[in-house]
């Protein structure tokens, strides 16, 4: 894998190898690239373990650090993945959640290592981007759903 000029840096307790290739198996355009293993032992591990990966997840360059416990994920930071219909919202969000993950509100979700994503079908994306009375109807719909239906954000944007 070539050095991207910019790659989001995610730092995980010790399981990042388990996350990239998660990811690569749910995600199109997703893949692991090197493992590198520490040359020396280090606060949060020891000489041979598994330090750095370097992944792709639908198309953005990502490096996964094994940091230890210092620092934990938040909403601050998400992956958004638009999905086309209900089957593909579905299919990510099922994975998310039923590996181990945890169901929000208003299409967010974390996985089981904590990375928060927005599965977010592009109904509606459209709707938000329209505005006016369709986007707030959406806007309204949306606030009361965990996983988005996209035939009640359909709806919504109809009237």
């Amino acid at each position: 894998m070539a050095i991207a000029k910019n790659t989001v840096c995610l730092w995980y307790v010790r399981d990042a190898e388990a996350a990239a290739r998660f990811y690569a198996k749910t995600f199109p355009h997703s893949r692991v690239g090197a493992v590198h293993r520490a040359p020396s032992d280090y606060p949060s591990g020891k000489a041979g373990d598994v330090l750095t990966v370097e992944f792709t997840v639908a198309g953005i360059p990502c490096l996964g650090l094994n940091g230890g416990p210092a620092f934990k994920h938040c909403e601050a930071f998400s992956f958004q993945i638009s999905t086309e219909d209900q089957e593909e919202t579905d299919r990510y969000w099922n994975a998310i959640v039923g590996n181990g993950g945890e169901a929000s509100a208003c299409g967010w979700c974390k996985d089981k290592w904590g990375i928060s994503w927005q599965i977010t079908p592009r109904v509606l994306i459209e709707a938000l981007a329209a505005g006016g009375d369709e986007a707030k109807r959406a806007f309204e719909a949306m606030m009361e759903m965990g996983k988005i239906d996209v035939a009640r954000i359909e709806a919504a944007r109809r009237g």
